[in-house]
């Protein structure tokens, strides 16, 4: 996030949203990349700034031959890893920028993963295609539509075939945004679903982050034909004294800043209307 730009709460449409990601994914994914990538690993799958590893987690249970779907992937660190595993992974992400540094990773590693440019909520591939899809923090929290995500990966998952993704934990978003002691003050309300938006002096969005509630996500869930099988939540390690903007040791070790929904795909599709888990949680309009 920037810092130099106002900030403010209000609702960002899908199209204005998904252009601010790509913007400033585009314009940030070297400094991103040079300020995470030690982190994150060249062939490495950390669910988020907990340091939770899959190697360890293993939320997606065994791997070994599975063609696995990477979501908003960054510079596709996991989907290394995944390769490196036995999984068959396709990496995709909005932003071409990130793409080019995971081409340059994935050529310094000698791993070839594909890598697409496309819209988590317009996904180019077929029906029933993979077998697992998963994202650490990516594309979920930055569109406007996750619903249609949801929809979307429950119609190119296999029966059966599970769907794990992190994102900041729900409850973060009454907090200030700030690592130190006045990151421990509410000020927002939980239920307030209206996008973080940083914005030039134009009134053009520039970054936008989108808020859910845990009850919003599990309609979101199971609107799509999906089961949720647990929500995860990482605690911080007592020996992690490394901070990732907002989070931190301080707010780490009182209140949880990841959650990570475990969930699969029924064996029936869904036959909900699109945008209904929305409507039950009181409509879009609140964003």
């Amino acid at each position: 996030m920037t810092v130099n730009e106002p900030v403010l709460r209000r609702v960002s449409e899908p199209a204005e949203s998904a252009l601010a990601a790509r913007r400033w994914w585009d314009a940030g994914a070297a400094d991103y990349q040079a300020e995470h990538g030690a982190f994150l690993g060249d062939c490495d799958f950390v669910w988020g700034p907990e340091r939770l590893r899959e190697e360890t987690a293993r939320l997606l249970g065994d791997v070994t031959g599975r063609r696995v779907l990477e979501v908003g992937c960054g510079a596709a660190q996991c989907s290394r890893w995944l390769a490196g595993q036995g999984a068959h992974p396709v990496a995709f992400d909005l932003s071409a920028a990130q793409l080019r540094h995971g081409a340059m990773l994935n050529q310094r590693t000698a791993t070839a993963v594909p890598l697409v440019q496309a819209d988590a909520q317009r996904l180019p591939f077929a029906d029933s295609s993979f077998d697992l899809a998963c994202s650490a923090y990516g594309a979920v929290p930055f569109v406007a539509d996750s619903a249609a995500v949801m929809r979307e990966i429950a119609r190119v998952l296999r029966p059966g075939g599970r769907w794990v993704f992190s994102t900041t934990h729900p409850v973060r978003w009454c907090f200030r945004d700030d690592a130190g002691p006045k990151g421990l003050v509410v000020e927002s309300s939980y239920f307030d679903r209206r996008a973080y938006v940083e914005q030039d002096g134009a009134g053009r969005a520039t970054y936008v982050e989108h808020h859910r509630t845990i009850g919003d996500r599990v309609r979101e869930i199971v609107a799509a034909g999906l089961v949720l099988e647990d929500i995860v939540e990482p605690e911080w390690p007592d020996d992690l004294e490394q901070a990732w903007a907002q989070w931190s040791p301080l707010r780490g070790r009182l209140m949880p800043g990841t959650a990570v929904f475990v969930t699969r795909r029924g064996r029936t599709r869904s036959a909900a209307p699109a945008g209904s888990a929305r409507a039950a949680a009181g409509g879009s309009a609140r964003r």
